[in-house]
């Protein structure tokens, strides 16, 4: 039995690599901001969007009859209930680190595990985070040092590294906060007999 990632997020793969998970890869081939947008269109929210999303990568990689697919995903609720998607500029991420500032949001992140086109199993976890008050030249100087990193994250900024001084609290899992609920997860693969128990 093979564990495939679908999945193109290298924090993911370091999250796994780290655990010392044996996995393949590669990149779900689904258009999320199109499915997103179809989902946010009847009323779904950012948790349900998040579990709908790591479904529908993990049934987006054939594998072999014996394989298991790992989708994940992760959803950026604001305490408005709002959802933040990608910032597309720097001038987008300076906006959303300003919408940010001085409040709560929340991560949902998401996994399911499919094999042969089914889903096995799915697990969900929150997680709740304050941002401290940022002033406009502590964003700027922020971006200059990261930007090029976290260009791509959903929230602009990566906790693991000085994203980290962007925050006053945390509650949830630390890896729930990089985007994959991975305890859930390992239980999981020792059940299927991808780790040892």
């Amino acid at each position: 039995m093979r564990l495939l990632l679908a999945s193109g997020s290298a924090t993911r793969r370091r999250m796994l690599e780290a655990a010392g998970v044996p996995f393949d890869w590669g990149r779900p081939g689904a258009n999320e901001e199109e499915v997103k947008a179809r989902l946010l269109a009847v009323g779904a929210g950012a948790a349900a969007i998040a579990q709908h999303l790591a479904e529908l990568k993990a049934l987006s990689l054939p594998g072999g009859p014996d394989d298991l697919v790992l989708g994940s995903d992760q959803v950026l609720e604001q305490a408005d209930g709002t959802m933040l998607s990608k910032a597309g500029s720097r001038a987008e991420a300076a906006a959303q680190l300003r919408a940010l500032s001085g409040k709560d949001h929340r991560l949902h992140s998401a996994a399911s595990l499919a094999q042969q086109g089914h889903v096995l199993w799915r697990w969900l976890e929150t997680a709740t985070l304050r941002m401290r008050p940022l002033s406009d030249a502590y964003i700027e100087s922020y971006l200059d040092q990261e930007w090029e990193t976290v260009g791509g994250s959903v929230g602009v900024y990566r906790i693991e590294g000085p994203g980290a001084q962007l925050f006053e609290s945390v509650e949830g899992s630390h890896w729930a906060v990089l985007g994959m609920p991975l305890l859930p997860l390992l239980e999981e693969l020792r059940r299927h007999g991808i780790l040892a128990s």
